[in-house]
């Protein structure tokens, strides 16, 4: 766990700082091919965690930002990396390293902060003190050496109290919340330029979110046309959610892998490397804001099953509401394909081979969920659900909530957008359920680099475009899919470059 006090986070800045300057500082004249890309990936990486850390300011103004940085326990419990005894022990030291974090924590973020900030703060730390205190401990119920146990009970319990009181105070901030969420335009170009290598006009860019969402919402009404017609889109996406999976959406999604599995084979779409697997679970408390995601092995791990998790709906919601939470069977069906096949899953599967040692440790935001978004629509082009209108529709849904993501990211963070406006915006145009649009909404002010979904879509489709039009068109998707994912998770502009020769880095869509 890294150091979170004014002195760790300056340490941690200067790092980054002299990093930047030794890659920048390299003569480009001695350099290969391959030594100028590993160095101009370096150098976008860095840039991108600096932006987080001191021009965003996220230590002092986002509560996320430590939820992402070393709280999550899991790589102790559900990584069978060593003995259960060994790993007991090493959680023990980790939790006792929890309570000093959590008062640095709270040292550090600055209040009054934005209500949807606080909420999410609270859920999140008072899940992991839950978490820590009672499931944590549990996993390893089967360690023999009782001093091992007893140990691991203490620093639990002391860790687990430390967060769920970090998480009260969260609670007491939202009685004096505020909404000053807005990163503001500048800021939000300078984000866009140093995480993802993206340059290009905040308008320009805007522009190509909103012509994807009326590119899906015209495919959605021609398949509610077939599905149900006669009726409203919205009565027809509620149809296709309707059909709801026997046993739940867990059990549903182990069903449907080895059938996404089996398809991804046949037809011949994207090499599968290895023999690891894809489990499913529920995800744990403190990390429900979305409805699903993966849990992948480290990139230096072999034969390390990962797991993806998907949320049961919020308990403090009414009933209604819950309900439409849990996604219908062709709803999920396209979870299941953004976060294991070939999504996520597959594309950690080549990102721990690439040749690069950049390229199986840095994996970028909008490269993976790029990747995992695009593999969506990609799936339905090869023929996923043999022409099914129902499941046309759940594929359009997903695509429809990345694309609301994407202009609310910029709504809420340069154009002036509410936090109601952009829930308004999920229900009404991206035809979302009341309680993903709830989710949706907030997490858009505390992470406004969630637009990456469709961006890195947007981007990854022009690439494939540009690149097989000389390599025998749609004869040439499992080259170009075998070919990005070979280099890791790089920012897409720089892949761009070296996919097509081009002289310089950019972003087209």
């Amino acid at each position: 766990m890294q150091d979170f006090s004014a002195a760790g986070l300056k340490r941690l800045g200067d790092f980054y700082r002299r990093s930047l300057a030794a890659a920048r500082a390299m003569p480009l004249r001695g350099l290969s091919r391959e030594e100028r890309f590993e160095r101009d990936y370096l150098v976008k990486v860095t840039e991108g965690r600096l932006f987080w850390l001191e021009d965003a300011d996220q230590p002092h103004t986002n509560p996320q930002w430590y939820v992402n940085a070393g709280l999550d326990p899991n790589v102790y419990v559900a990584r069978n990396y060593a003995d259960a005894t060994t790993r007991a022990k090493a959680l023990t030291a980790f939790f006792r390293r929890i309570p000093l974090a959590a008062a640095q924590i709270k040292g550090n973020l600055r209040t009054p902060m934005p209500l949807s900030f606080a909420r999410f703060g609270a859920a999140a730390f008072t899940g992991f003190g839950d978490y820590y205190a009672k499931d944590a401990v549990a996993a390893f119920a089967g360690v023999k050496d009782q001093r091992v146990l007893r140990d691991l009970k203490e620093a639990a319990t002391s860790a687990g109290a430390a967060m769920t009181a970090l998480g009260g105070y969260l609670e007491q901030q939202q009685r004096t919340a505020n909404e000053a969420f807005p990163l503001g335009a500048a800021r939000f170009s300078r984000m866009l330029a140093a995480t993802e290598g993206v340059t290009i006009p905040l308008a320009e860019l805007e522009a190509a979110g909103r012509a994807d969402l009326a590119r899906n919402r015209i495919a959605l009404v021609a398949a509610c046309t077939r599905f149900a017609p006669g009726q409203t889109v919205p009565a027809c996406v509620a149809k296709m959610n309707a059909d709801k999976p026997d046993g739940g959406p867990v059990a549903e999604a182990r069903r449907q892998i080895p059938r996404l599995r089996a398809f991804v084979e046949a037809k011949d779409l994207v090499t599968i490397p290895g023999t690891e697997q894809a489990l499913v679970e529920e995800s744990p408390p403190y990390n429900r804001q979305n409805s699903a995601y993966i849990d992948p092995p480290g990139p230096f791990e072999r034969g390390i099953p990962s797991i993806y998790y998907i949320s049961p709906p919020d308990p403090s919601w009414d009933k209604a509401t819950q309900d439409a939470f849990v996604p219908g069977k062709d709803d999920l069906l396209f979870t299941s394909v953004h976060e294991v096949m070939p999504g996520h899953f597959l594309q950690f599967l080549h990102a721990n081979r690439s040749p690069s040692l950049f390229g199986r440790i840095f994996v970028g935001y909008a490269f993976a969920e790029g990747w995992a978004h695009y593999t969506e629509e990609m799936m339905w082009e090869a023929g996923l659900g043999d022409g099914s209108p129902s499941v046309h529709i759940g594929q359009l849904s997903n695509a429809l909530l990345r694309d609301c993501r994407f202009l609310s990211a910029i709504g809420l963070h340069a154009r002036g957008m509410t936090q109601e406006q952009s829930r308004a915006m999920f229900v009404e145009q991206c035809y979302q359920d009341e309680g993903n649009a709830r989710q949706q909404s907030a997490r858009g002010t505390y992470d406004p680099a969630y637009l990456n979904y469709t961006m890195g879509k947007l981007l990854i489709r022009r690439l494939r475009a540009d690149w097989t039009a000389t390599r025998g068109g749609r004869a040439g998707w499992k080259a170009f899919h075998d070919r990005f994912l070979s280099f890791g998770g790089p920012p897409i502009p720089l892949v761009r470059q070296e996919m097509m020769g081009e002289k310089t880095a950019r972003a087209l869509f």
